[in-house]
């Protein structure tokens, strides 16, 4: 009979969300469990396109690149990763997607404490559920801190690293001026044209910014790369159009030294935030009591209409006044006081 294998160190495996914006507002779960566990080794089951951003959190000391898609299920693969990760004798995991198939790969491989909130008949899975108090977590990033125990007074913030080092090899690398402290647009947001503030107006603002010789950059995915186009043709070439050009990572070094940035409510508007860039938060179908940045140095604009937030992906009235309502001065006297 073989000798039982010893564990040396608590390893705590964190699958997390699937969206950028919300695995950063996962940070402080990670740097509250660090807290209670210094010694602790935090491994985060995460889509490879969120790993750059978690590769700049101190709290990880690995990534475990999760191969699933949204609404993807593949049971067989699901419990292939899992018995893979048995292996690597994990503690605790903890679940913070609320679907059932997000808490079958910690089942599969034997997790003895399995954490997450309940939901999705998730009673087997798991075997710590929490039940969610909405009235007393109302932002997200309680709710996954929330996880940890009670919530210490402040919650601490998400951070990302970057350093000058980063930032030059990012420009050099673009072929970008070295020198210079730009404004930076992020007209982008994954969930829906109900998130994104009018072409038009960025355009507006654009030309508003660069009137005295500021350079405005653009950056987004590839998705984004036509918005782009239109906001720079728009803007008379006021703005440089990065979207698409750019990886996760080289995005995260330009926004870090940018002397502001102005970001629908979306992922790059929380890296902003996570980098305490100075930040115009801008908010139509969804809410900034349920995810703000969370930095001392953003400003939000949301008009607090009787019709939003609706959290839509398009605008169920087909008006979009609350985002075609804020003005591009609105938005510059935000960048100038």
């Amino acid at each position: 009979m073989s000798a039982p294998r010893v564990i040396t160190e608590l390893k705590i495996l964190v699958v997390a969300p699937s969206w950028i914006g919300d695995t950063i507002l996962a940070q402080p779960l990670l740097t509250l469990l660090k807290r209670q566990q210094p010694a602790a080794r935090i491994d985060v089951l995460a889509p490879d396109w969120s790993a750059p951003l978690l590769s700049r959190m101190a709290e990880v000391d690995a990534v475990i690149s999760n191969p699933f898609g949204h609404g993807e299920f593949n049971l067989g693969a699901r419990r292939s990763l899992g018995r893979r990760l048995a292996k690597a004798d994990f503690q605790t995991a903890y679940v913070l997607p609320n679907s059932w198939k997000s808490a079958l790969v910690p089942f599969f491989a034997g997790i003895r404490r399995r954490i997450g909130y309940q939901g999705e008949a998730r009673y087997l899975l798991l075997n710590e559920r929490h039940r969610l108090d909405t009235t007393a977590h109302p932002q997200l990033v309680q709710r996954y801190a929330a996880l940890a125990g009670p919530l210490p007074d402040p919650l601490p913030r998400p951070q990302l690293a970057s350093t000058p080092a980063l930032q030059r090899a990012a420009r050099e690398a673009l072929q970008l001026p070295l020198d210079i402290a730009p404004v930076i647009f992020c007209p982008g947001a994954e969930y829906g044209p109900a998130k994104r503030w009018p072409i038009q107006h960025f355009a507006a603002l654009a030309e508003k910014v660069g009137a005295d010789g500021t350079a405005v950059w653009l950056v987004g995915s590839a998705k984004d790369a036509a918005v782009g186009d239109e906001i720079a043709r728009l803007s008379g070439g006021a703005a440089l159009n990065l979207c698409g050009h750019t990886s996760l990572e080289q995005v995260v070094d330009l926004i870090a030294s940018a002397r502001h940035v102005v970001s629908n409510d979306s992922g790059l508007m929380h890296v902003a935030a996570a980098l305490d860039r100075p930040l115009t938060a801008l908010y139509g179908s969804s809410s900034p009591t349920y995810t703000p940045p969370l930095s001392p140095s953003a400003k939000i604009l949301s008009r607090k209409l009787s019709c939003s937030p609706c959290f839509k992906r398009e605008c169920p009235l087909g008006h979009l006044d609350c985002l075609n309502g804020i003005a591009p001065q609105d938005v510059f006297e935000t960048m100038t006081h």
